[in-house]
């Protein structure tokens, strides 16, 4: 049985069509290999499924979410500005916030609009493939892992600090965001922690505290992510909780 193979028009398969400048006739890339690339880069970005609908331009920043207008503009910013300006944005802000949402719609836009090779990562699933790979019947190495963490061009970690801090999470933590930093490397991170400073830092206990990102990854990596990344904080209602509660009417 014989399979029909869609051919484009303007290049008849080639991947080179030819354009008038003047009165020259020369050749560039056509439209259709862009759109193959691009499409080559979404996938291998690691969307999670449940995000994949997820755009700046579906971001809801009015009525009751209003004060995350400042957040969505900060982000088409970001886009507009990249690779000029390169460095990464630190969202901070609670559970179900939109932080996420923001993120993935970052780097949808820099895949699809510029071509630029982005990487999605659960904090902890990352932690989680990093441990596995120090079993013996796992193939996969730690470097093997490590390696398209430390080399594509904007990652997002999701959800920092969500791993309880042990001295292992801290060293690798160091690594990736040293690595990236060293490397003049784009990071863009989300947070559920307040950016303050550890207990051991903050000064006496008095009333019982809520936990820090200085408490889940240490004061260096705090100082360093000043240095990597520019933050946005995100205030507004738990989009989940209002999904779950309309769904509940």
């Amino acid at each position: 049985m014989k399979v029909s193979v869609d051919v484009c028009p303007l290049c008849e398969g080639t991947g080179w069509k030819s354009v008038s400048i003047g009165s020259e006739r020369r050749v560039t890339r056509c439209d259709c290999r862009r759109q193959a690339r691009t499409q080559t880069l979404l996938a291998a970005a690691r969307i999670p499924k449940r995000y994949e609908h997820c755009e700046l331009s579906n971001f809801e920043f009015d009525g009751p979410h209003r004060a995350l207008v400042s957040s969505r503009l900060a982000a088409c910013k970001f886009v507009e500005e990249y690779p000029v300006d390169s460095t990464g944005l630190l969202l901070i802000g609670s559970i179900g916030v939109g932080k996420t949402h923001l993120a993935v719609g970052i780097i949808k836009e820099l895949v699809l609009g510029k071509g630029i090779a982005c990487l999605f990562y659960d904090y902890r699933e990352l932690l989680k493939q990093i441990q596995n790979s120090y079993n013996d019947s796992v193939q996969a190495t730690e470097l093997e892992v490590l390696r398209p963490v430390f080399e594509t061009e904007v990652l997002v970690l999701d959800e920092l600090g969500a791993v309880k801090p042990t001295e292992w999470v801290w060293d690798t933590v160091s690594l990736i965001l040293n690595t990236r930093y060293n490397d003049n490397r784009t990071t863009i991170i989300t947070t559920n922690f307040d950016d303050r400073p550890a207990a051991a830092v903050a000064g006496p206990r008095g009333a019982a505290r809520e936990e820090t990102l200085g408490d889940r990854i240490g004061e260096r990596m705090r100082s360093r992510l000043h240095e990597m990344c520019r933050m946005i904080k995100m205030e507004g209602e738990d989009f989940r909780q209002k999904f779950r509660s309309a769904s509940f009417r």
